[in-house]
């Protein structure tokens, strides 16, 4: 995590703790959902009052000591954890996270996490015919973890679980915790801010189809007192942020109690998966680490986006090479073939609006082949399903698609929206500063700069990225005008030659 975001999370949050988990590939909606990412957490109470928002669920913890991690060391150990090469300890980057005892070569394999320890849809239930119901219904491995997690949380004691959930955040620190006037005031420039409002409502939506079709008919087996709004937004936080899926093991999801304590670093490409030979889950290291250092595992290729919305951080400005900002694109309805190109765009499941990622190196082709679709003349009406065919990425052409004719139309099109975005961004960062001064109660106040203060990281490092491509477009529209205006130049030349 950046050490600005450090620093200030230390001096207003004192208290606070974060936890980490591993990353993810992807979020697909949650009803849907079969299979997903890993992850890992980042962990601060965000209630600022009891009129606003969120009642803390009566377990898990702050962790902002090592009390409930020891505990949870301890009983892994008895439960079948082999002894380790790292430990559980307070770390700069994450509050807590695992640090080397003894010295870890380049290449090793580390962690050895037995399938007896993970969580996954076919774990037993404390309560078996709560797990028996929603089988018997076909719930998907999401809901159903979410609904197994808060089962064996009410469960307490008699819970094998119980010190790993103990050890768990007692509200995951995610941006399913920001109110919707919170995302709408400090997101309102990232494209960030429309995905943490589809994946709350993803989250309120299932919630809802599980509390009508079967909560409200096993009122004996989900009494509304434990399984309400809240613990489920707990829950999908512990998910989101925790959840790993294991390639070696055909995609299969769990959660690793241990594993999930290693925290993100940028600079490791290392990840968890299911070692067949030692039948456990581990990583293999790709750097040394001395007695005392904290050992990291990547949480994946993801934007600084995408992480907030995960895992509650924002990594420093500039160290994330996978950092990447959503540009929108819309087609225009003045267009002469608005009708005829929206229909080619349906055709491949894209629609009048569409939002590309675009990083430091440069813009992937499907954004440039949707720019020529949208500054297309009808005379390229032939073009049309080529063009969208190469935006929505199925294109059997796999080289990049060239029409000079119109490039610099699309160049300037792209130009157009990003800065447009640009000045989006500038606006909120100008006003910023100015922010909350109307807040009046001290807890308000901190919460609110804290999140504030995220999303003026992650406004800065997505403008960065703006300001790069804006910059790269320019010169090549410059190059482009210059050119034609050497070419017009010769071509008058050559006619008052043969005048």
């Amino acid at each position: 995590m950046a050490e600005a975001y450090r620093i200030f999370h230390a001096s207003l949050f004192p208290s606070l703790s974060l936890q980490l988990s591993k990353p993810s590939h992807g979020y697909p909606s949650l009803l849907s959902l079969k299979q997903a990412p890993r992850t890992l957490q980042c962990s601060v109470s965000t209630s600022e009052s009891k009129s606003n928002a969120t009642q803390e669920v009566p377990w898990g913890c702050d962790i902002d000591s090592l009390e409930n991690a020891e505990a949870l060391q301890k009983w892994l150990s008895v439960s079948g954890l082999p002894p380790q090469k790292m430990a559980i300890d307070k770390v700069e980057v994450g509050e807590r996270g695992l640090v080397a005892l003894k010295n870890i070569r380049k290449g090793e394999k580390l962690l050895f996490v037995p399938p007896s320890l993970f969580i996954t849809a076919d774990s037993e239930w404390s309560s078996p015919e709560a797990g028996q119901v929603l089988k018997q219904y076909s719930v998907p491995d999401w809901p159903l973890l979410a609904t197994y997690l808060i089962s064996e949380a009410s469960a307490q004691k008699s819970s094998r679980w119980c010190k790993y959930i103990s050890a768990l955040p007692r509200q995951p620190y995610s941006l399913l915790y920001w109110t919707r006037a919170e995302l709408d005031r400090y997101l309102e420039a990232s494209q960030i801010r429309q995905r943490a409002i589809e994946r709350v409502n993803d989250v309120i939506g299932t919630y809802n189809d599980l509390r009508l079709r079967i909560f409200s008919k096993y009122p004996d087996l989900f009494p509304e007192e434990v399984f309400n709004m809240e613990t489920f937004r707990w829950s999908f936080g512990i998910l989101f942020s925790r959840l790993v899926r294991l390639p070696s093991m055909d995609g299969k999801v769990a959660l690793v109690p241990w594993a999930d304590m290693l925290n993100h670093s940028s600079e490791v490409e290392t990840f968890l998966d299911y070692d067949k030979s030692s039948q456990g889950v581990v990583f293999t290291t790709d750097r040394a680490y001395q007695p005392g250092e904290q050992v990291f595992i990547s949480y994946g290729k993801k934007s600084n986006g995408e992480l907030l919305l995960s895992y509650g951080f924002v990594p420093k400005e500039g160290t994330n090479p996978s950092d990447s900002v959503e540009l929108p694109l819309s087609l225009k309805k003045s267009d002469k073939c608005y009708k005829e190109k929206l229909g080619a765009l349906g055709k491949h499941g894209l629609s009048a609006s569409q939002c590309y990622p675009i990083q430091i190196s440069g813009w992937p082709l499907e954004l440039m082949a949707y720019a020529y679709l949208t500054v297309s003349p009808p005379s390229m009406s032939k073009q049309f399903d080529e063009m969208t065919a190469a935006a929505s990425n199925k294109s059997t052409i796999k080289k990049d698609l060239r029409y000079p004719d119109i490039e610099e139309k699309a160049l300037q099109f792209i130009l157009d929206s990003c800065e447009s975005s640009i000045s989006k961004y500038s606006k909120f960062l100008q006003e910023s500063g100015s922010m909350d001064l109307d807040v009046t109660s001290p807890k308000q106040l901190n919460r609110r700069v804290f999140l504030k203060q995220l999303a003026v990281d992650l406004c800065t490092s997505e403008q960065r990225i703006l300001f790069r491509a804006q910059y790269i477009l320019r010169r090549r529209l410059r190059d482009i005008r210059s050119g034609e205006l050497r070419a017009l130049r010769i071509f008058d030349g050559l006619r008052n030659v043969f005048k």
